[in-house]
């Protein structure tokens, strides 16, 4: 079952933008936004990740420095 939402109060400029961005794309307003409000909530909210990172952070005791986290970020980068 499907639900209806309404969003009140959006500026004008932001509107724009947005029918702009759906019209590029090929697609009406309605179906750019219901596409981007899909994957928005198949993300996790980043509060509640965070909080997930360190839940699992306290349990294992695990310890990284900033050094060797930015080691294995640019390894990747080569």
């Amino acid at each position: 079952m499907s639900r209806n939402i309404t969003i009140r109060n959006v500026p004008n400029d932001t509107g724009d933008v947005l029918a702009a961005r759906a019209a590029a794309g090929g697609r009406s307003l309605q179906e750019y936004l219901r596409g981007h409000l899909i994957e928005l909530a198949r993300r996790p909210d980043p509060e509640v990740l965070m909080a997930s990172v360190r839940r699992r952070k306290d349990r294992t005791g695990s310890r990284l420095s900033v050094g060797s986290i930015l080691g294995h970020r640019d390894a990747d980068r080569k």
